[in-house]
């Protein structure tokens, strides 16, 4: 394997912190839901159509008519994945949201099992209850606080389980596809629905302050393009799980910014149900190996 020009931890952190930033700037913006969420797929989209249709588009051919229905479907739980934590946003608070939108892993781990009939193991279940544990103390928490934090927190969940659905129905046509193909056709899918949302909703399109617009972009830009990008250049580099690991930071890079832009105070439960989460996902995701390796270096 070629070495990098550049460390790979270097690209993973500031992919953590471009993430961590995806909740900040959708707190920041004055549009409902579905409008935000439609403009940060829009010019996702815009932004890589000319690669796309430089280099990729004669890939379409490969796509049989199962790659369009997952692709389509895969898309369509995007869209709303994105409308319902951004919506989530709205009555929870930053760590709160993002700490339960993390919990994807173990989402994952329950649709494999029921769609590939993967194998549960025992790791696997005292993960999932370790993470359970930590998101019932943060709703319990966030529910004493307000019933409308509870509300947020319920949002937040199920935005998880349309990402992993997304996840699940995108893998197979990924495996045939480049990245930037898949991402099109997904994306665009994504926005086109999202297009539709906002028209049936009967939600404003503009017009919005110059702030607004440069915070869709931004959305765009570094979550959507910049942060993912540099995860997926570092996986050529590193183990798969060590991006896993590396992307549980977020919710403690968007609480500490959320902390000092919004000031968003964190309750006790807030704090320990977050770190119960992310120590039951780190277990799920951890390889054993890595660390026998790691300390035996060490030694």
């Amino acid at each position: 394997m070629e070495k990098p020009k550049v460390h790979p931890y270097i690209p993973i952190f500031i992919g953590v912190i471009s993430v961590s930033l995806s909740a900040i700037f959708v707190k920041l913006v004055n549009a409902e839901s579905g409008v935000i969420a439609f403009y940060r797929m829009l010019f996702s989209v815009l932004l890589m159509a000319p690669i796309f249709f430089m280099k990729y588009v004669q890939e379409l051919k490969q796509l049989t008519t199962r790659d369009w229905l997952f692709s389509s479907i895969a898309g369509v739980f995007l869209a709303f994945h994105f409308i319902l934590w951004f919506e989530s946003l709205r009555y929870t608070s930053v760590a709160s949201s993002t700490v339960l939108v993390t919990l994807q892993p173990l989402f994952a781990f329950i649709g494999t099992y029921f769609f590939f009939k993967e194998k549960i193991t025992g790791k696997t279940i005292m993960a999932g209850i370790i993470a359970i544990i930590g998101s019932v103390l943060i709703s319990w928490g966030d529910f004493q606080l307000s019933g409308t934090a509870f509300y947020g927190d319920m949002l937040a969940l199920i935005a998880c389980a349309l990402i992993t659905a997304y996840l699940l129905f995108g893998q197979d046509v990924r495996k045939r596809l480049s990245l930037v193909t898949y991402t099109m056709v997904v994306y665009g899918v994504s926005t086109i629905t999202l297009l539709l949302y906002v028209l049936i909703k009967g939600e404003s399109f503009g017009p919005y302050p110059a702030m607004d617009w440069i915070w869709f972009i931004l959305l765009a830009i570094v979550p959507n393009l910049f942060g993912h990008t540099l995860f997926n250049w570092s996986i050529k580099y590193v183990s798969t799980n060590v991006v896993s690991i590396a992307i549980l930071f977020e919710p403690i890079g968007a609480a500490v910014l959320a902390f000092f832009i919004f000031k968003e105070y964190l309750i006790a439960t807030q704090i320990i149900g977050g770190l119960i989460v992310i120590v039951g996902i780190l277990f799920f995701v951890v390889d054993e190996k890595m660390f026998l390796k790691f300390f035996k270096k060490k030694a």
